[in-house]
């Protein structure tokens, strides 16, 4: 009987128990396409990575990442999840700086020791098409008014598509029920098939957003902490001047819906139309194992 070691973390956790769960396979390389699926699927969590090589490969760790419905190209909580076990259980020593190497390109990553927050520097934001909020207003079961016209709704990748919709308060986010039938017509034949919504009230005074992100495709009807799309929404918020700056340094709360509150850090800077975005939030290691295959 083959055996591989896992572990299980929080990522963008606010203590144990909070934030967005992921399972960690280490030494994974021998494991098949069908494995992989197999486990991601029976442990049901939004995302499982797996770590091929304890070894580094064109300056990186090799790492895929499976929804319990499919591979996907990057992910962000699984980012920051995978860089602490290496980090913890993989370096002899530890480091400031490492890269994942993603289906969707090498990510860099930073350690904040002093405020125990982990960085990923994500893609260059690419901005898709705009969406028309009466459709998008059936899928997310609203009235038409709750969604900022001001704004558009649009699709942002950065590595994993994800649709923006701009709502004009906490309570419309919390009014948003998936009308699946309307969700797959409109994903059908789009790259994107995640949907964020945000809004500028938020739960607690100190943070500055709150996100939902509904992805049925993927078999996550809603997500915790969705650092990809997160990434996705500091992209959009400079590119509209949302705040009317050309930098940003926000506290983005998600999951309190679903009883996993989790937070986020954007960080995100426009030089010349060019767009950095940074995404942090901190991990706690919940367990480790051995998985029988």
């Amino acid at each position: 009987m083959k055996k591989i070691n896992y572990s299980i973390v929080d990522v963008f956790s606010q203590g144990k128990y909070t934030g967005n769960q992921l399972a960690v396979f280490k030494n994974a390389g021998n494991l098949s396409d069908e494995e992989m699926q197999q486990i991601a699927k029976e442990l049901n969590y939004s995302e499982t990575t797996f770590i091929l090589s304890n070894v580094k490969n064109n300056g990186g760790y090799d790492v895929r990442i499976f929804t319990p419905n499919e591979e996907v190209p990057f992910a962000g909580h699984p980012t920051l999840g995978t860089a602490y076990i290496i980090q913890n259980e993989i370096l002899a020593e530890p480091t400031d700086k490492l890269k994942l190497n993603f289906k969707a390109g090498q990510i860099p990553v930073s350690f904040d020791h002093q405020e125990e927050v982990i960085w990923m520097k994500q893609n260059e934001p690419t901005f898709g098409q705009v969406l028309e909020a009466d459709k998008v207003a059936e899928v997310l079961n609203i009235d038409k008014e709750y969604i900022n016209v001001k704004y558009p709704i649009q699709e942002v990748s950065t590595g994993l598509p994800v649709i923006i919709v701009p709502l004009t308060s906490l309570e419309a986010v919390k009014k948003v029920k998936i009308n699946k039938e309307k969700y797959f017509e409109l994903i059908e034949y789009r790259e994107a098939k995640a949907i964020l919504v945000f809004s500028p009230e938020a739960y607690h005074p100190e943070n500055d957003l709150n996100v939902r992100d509904f992805g049925d495709y993927y078999g996550i009807p809603e997500d915790a902490a969705t650092g990809s799309s997160n990434g996705c929404l500091a992209g959009y918020l400079l590119k509209y001047r949302f705040f009317e700056k050309n930098e940003i340094d926000l506290r983005v709360e998600q999951g309190y819906e679903m009883n996993r509150a989790s937070l986020l850090f954007l960080k995100a800077s426009d030089a010349d139309g060019k767009i950095s975005v940074f995404v942090g939030g901190r991990v706690e290691k919940i367990a480790q194992g051995e998985w029988f295959l």
